[in-house]
């Protein structure tokens, strides 16, 4: 009796809250929105310079969005628990280094150095999460601290030299699957499509995913659904960790060039953009696979406009900074529209 009486109140859902069918056509239409934003914006971009559908541009514009959308996928599960992780850019510096070192200056093996390079941003998530659960701390607080310490790490461990991998000497295999090209496609946008796939199950089509909006949505009521909001956070902390290190990977061979200072300097503001766009609320128990996608793809596709229009890079994040106000404004404006028509209607 008590089994079924937990099952019942973990599947009613927070009053309010748009459920069903309902909350179905509210994603689909913000997803449908951002989608014809990207399309208005491709358009005009090709229509000022034909060089943006080149195949160059086009490739490379896939690899970007695939080595930026796969921790954005990450950032997004965090958020939609409400959470933050302000950490990213230092895991980023901190991992490249340390898989230069494992592969350049110890030789180890490919498969061991990549194992270990994830196993420790997994690691890393872990602490997150046990630090926000069990004492507790704030995600903003951790995380933050995170990114200080972890940078701070980073430029200590290599004297503060710039470590890269060189030719690839004893593991070219790797770094050519790494920088390569499958199907046409560039290696980074392959493993984005599988891991949206897989995330897309777990978020939408399981047991997981759903506690995950619960806990999001209301934190309090999801504990006394029955629902273990402790493992559910610290697990996606974890979740956010693998895809870090699958994305730190890509990216430290993308770019041969690991400066402890500056590698991945902000890229978690790119991550939390791309979530946001995509439909992600910063107030947690909102968000898509779908949207993170199309936010990561949006944001790749304004770099590219600063690029071939000739606007200064000065600008770049004063450019991606109004377009992202924009949309959070247009999104509140939207929800405040729908809750207003409710209430007529009630």
């Amino acid at each position: 009796m008590a089994a079924t009486q937990t099952s019942t109140v973990a599947a009613t859902p927070q009053a309010g809250a748009p459920t069903g069918i309902a909350a179905l056509i509210a994603r689909s239409r913000k997803e449908l929105g951002i989608f014809c934003l990207l399309l208005v914006l491709c358009i005009a971009v090709a229509a000022k310079n034909h060089n943006f559908l080149s195949p160059d541009n086009l490739s490379n514009m896939a690899r970007l969005i695939g080595l930026f959308g796969i921790f954005s996928l990450g950032l997004g599960a965090v958020i939609i628990t409400s959470g933050i992780d302000l950490s990213v850019g230092s895991v980023f510096a901190l991992e490249g280094v340390l898989l230069s070192m494992m592969l350049v200056d110890w030789h180890w093996s490919a498969p061991l150095a990549i194992l270990a390079s994830l196993a420790l941003t997994m690691v890393l998530g872990l602490i997150h999460g046990l630090l926000i659960t069990r004492v507790p701390l704030q995600p903003f607080i951790v995380t933050l601290c995170g990114l200080l310490f972890y940078r701070g790490l980073a430029r200590f461990i290599p004297g503060d030299e710039t470590k890269g991998f060189g030719d690839g000497t004893g593991f070219q295999g790797l770094m050519t699957l790494a920088t390569g090209n499958v199907l046409g496609l560039p290696m980074p946008f392959v493993v984005l499509i599988v891991l949206s796939v897989i995330m897309w199950v777990l978020l939408h089509r399981s047991v997981f995913g759903r506690h995950l909006f619960a806990v999001g949505r209301n934190e309090e009521a999801a504990k006394y659904s029955g629902i273990n909001v402790k493992m559910m956070i610290t697990s996606v902390y974890v979740l956010c960790g693998a895809l870090t290190g699958v994305s730190g990977i890509l990216i430290a061979f993308y770019t041969n060039s690991i400066s402890p200072s500056s590698h991945g300097n902000s890229y978690e503001l790119y991550g939390i953009a791309a979530a946001v766009l995509g439909g992600c609320s910063l107030r947690g128990g909102e968000g898509s696979v779908v949207g993170i996608l199309i936010g990561a793809a949006l944001l790749q596709v304004l770099q590219n406009l600063v690029n071939l229009l000739g606007i200064p890079s000065s600008l770049n994040f004063a450019v991606m900074g109004a377009v992202i106000l924009l949309g959070a404004a247009a999104d509140e404006l939207l929800k405040r529209r729908a809750a207003a028509k409710k209430i007529v209607a009630a």
